[in-house]
């Protein structure tokens, strides 16, 4: 199969949805399927307001449409809401070609995190959006319940997976710091509800890992908290597993995929009762969800990492990438054309109609007399 997949977010952007769409890509090559991307590295692009990391393309619309005309997929899928995910959601509108969109990130809480725009006017442009595919692939059941409330359609489950062979069990000693050491590992923005961490009036350390366009303020106000910046691989790895519980309080992911990393290392989680954690996190047993974040976090030290290990284990990207390509959108096997000239074959009459008589309208169109001129 040929997919085309399009998404404005993709390397070297360091998120959940890059992780999420380069694990999904490498299981589908490894399957044997064809997979094409369009990405912002294909364009000329600028910075997005509030948020330079991410590159938006500029003038995106013919040349997104050229490039899944010379490709001719069995299949497309619009990862992102952005410039070149409009265009290539216009594109298939336009030839009506079937596709699917996947629901990554919560855009009206996004946005409303970084100007005053109301909910509602958020969730009416996302659902204009996703409301022609196919479908539209959401990670969790509370979050497809609560799009289903918001009047979004066509809604299917796509799970999530985690490198459990990158994320696992290791020494402790890795981080040279006073104990227990509070985790906070990812994007540091405003929505990602980070200061709300660094609030929290906890015994030890606690370390941030990760970067973004909030980390220069955060950095300033919060000087007694550990900042190590983006790590990766490895390094990223050993920093989690040798933390003691991971603090995340995001309120408007809609997963977390950061939350199988850390139970992968065998580390609990605290966190907020919000869609993400709610399906991710075992209460009392792979972590604790709470309001209160920091009686969560207490709660959660000490937990069994072999029972969060074990959760983690369950979630493979395998098994997700099987979801994925169970909901693609393939375009219906057009009829075939006959040679030019070949007489169409005629239909079999259905069987309540055979035996009876064709029923002829009675009514004809009037005959016209020609009047004769006059002598």
């Amino acid at each position: 199969m040929k997919l085309a997949l399009v998404t404005d977010a993709w390397l070297p952007q360091v998120n959940g949805v890059v992780r999420t769409l380069g694990h999904t890509i490498d299981e589908l090559r490894k399957a044997g399927h064809e997979v094409s991307v369009i990405c912002p590295a294909d364009f000329r692009t600028v910075p997005c307001p509030t948020y330079p990391e991410v590159r938006l393309a500029l003038f995106a619309g013919r040349r997104v449409g050229r490039r899944l005309d010379e490709l001719v997929p069995d299949a497309v899928h619009v990862a992102t809401e952005g410039p070149l995910g409009l265009a290539a959601r216009n594109w298939c509108v336009r030839r009506g070609r079937p596709f699917t969109t996947a629901y990554h990130t919560q855009f009206p809480e996004y946005v409303r995190a970084r100007f005053p725009v109301p909910l509602s006017v958020g969730y009416a442009a996302v659902r204009w959006f996703h409301g022609r595919a196919t479908r539209t692939l959401v990670t969790t059941p509370s979050m497809m319940e609560r799009l289903d409330q918001r009047g979004f359609r066509n809604l299917t489950l796509w799970g999530r997976g985690v490198d459990t062979d990158l994320f696992r069990p290791r020494d402790k000693a890795f981080l040279d710091l006073p104990r227990p050491v509070w985790l906070y590992f990812g994007r540091v923005a405003v929505e990602k509800g980070v200061e709300d961490f660094l609030r929290l009036d906890l015994p030890g350390t606690k370390l941030v890992v990760g970067d973004g366009p909030a980390a220069a303020d955060l950095v300033r106000r919060y000087p007694d908290v550990v900042y190590a910046g983006f790590r990766y691989g490895e390094e990223l790895a050993s920093y989690v597993a040798a933390s003691d519980v991971f603090v995340f309080p995001s309120r408007t992911d809609t997963f977390g995929l950061v939350l199988l990393e850390a139970m992968a290392c065998g580390v609990p989680v605290a966190a907020y009762p919000v869609t993400g954690p709610i399906d991710v996190v075992l209460q009392g047993v792979t972590g604790v969800l709470d309001e209160d974040l920091r009686a969560a976090a207490m709660a959660a030290l000490g937990m069994d990492p072999e029972r969060c290990r074990a959760h983690a284990l369950a979630h493979s990207w395998e098994a997700a990438t099987r979801q994925f390509l169970a909901s693609l959108a393939l375009p219906v096997t057009p009829t075939p054309t006959l040679p030019e000239g070949a007489a169409s074959p005629r239909a079999p009459r259905p069987a309540s109609a055979r035996g009876t008589f064709p029923i002829r309208s009675r009514w004809r169109r009037p005959r016209m007399r020609r009047r004769r001129p006059a002598s």
